[in-house]
């Protein structure tokens, strides 16, 4: 192949820009069925048809998506401690983004917290108001600090 070829060729996203992408998906999903409470099922076909999902991990996205919403309530204890607002006055990108962060925290101990936290940071930079990323940010820290206090502990003591 020649270098032209070659830089014709599109590039293979990463595994962690495909995971980037997925939840960026997932956001957007999530927040359609926050807001018109459609099944899940219904918006996951949707999704495949509508979008170009080809940049993202499929597997992520669904599990993602279906982990948030049957796993929403629950969810929602993890981090409602450190809201200084009540649930409901949460914007729903601020909530379908915090829901998303809980869910890595908690379910998914092979996200490291902080690639679950920089995650959330920048789902709100993008889709959500201008502050919201500071404000997801101090709630998944605070929430980072108490489901991984031991991942926590052995990357400051690693960085001693």
């Amino acid at each position: 192949m020649s270098d032209q070829e070659q830089a014709k060729k599109p590039k293979k996203p990463s595994r962690s820009q495909m995971r980037s992408a997925s939840r960026s998906f997932a956001l957007q999903a999530l927040y359609q069925w926050q807001m018109n409470q459609s099944s899940v099922n219904e918006i996951e076909a949707q999704f495949a048809v509508d979008h170009e999902m080809s940049t993202c991990d499929k597997t992520y996205f669904r599990e993602l998506v279906y982990g948030v919403s049957s796993k929403a309530k629950a969810l929602d204890a993890l981090f409602e401690p450190f809201l200084d607002r009540s649930l409901s006055e949460l914007d729903a990108i601020e909530l379908a983004t915090l829901r998303i962060g809980s869910f890595e925290l908690s379910e998914r101990l092979d996200v490291p917290y902080r690639v679950a936290i920089n995650e959330g940071v920048e789902l709100a930079k993008s889709f959500g108001a201008t502050e919201s990323h500071k404000y997801v940010n101090g709630i998944l820290d605070k929430l980072a600090q108490r489901v991984r206090r031991e991942e926590i502990a052995a990357r400051r003591n690693v960085n001693k």
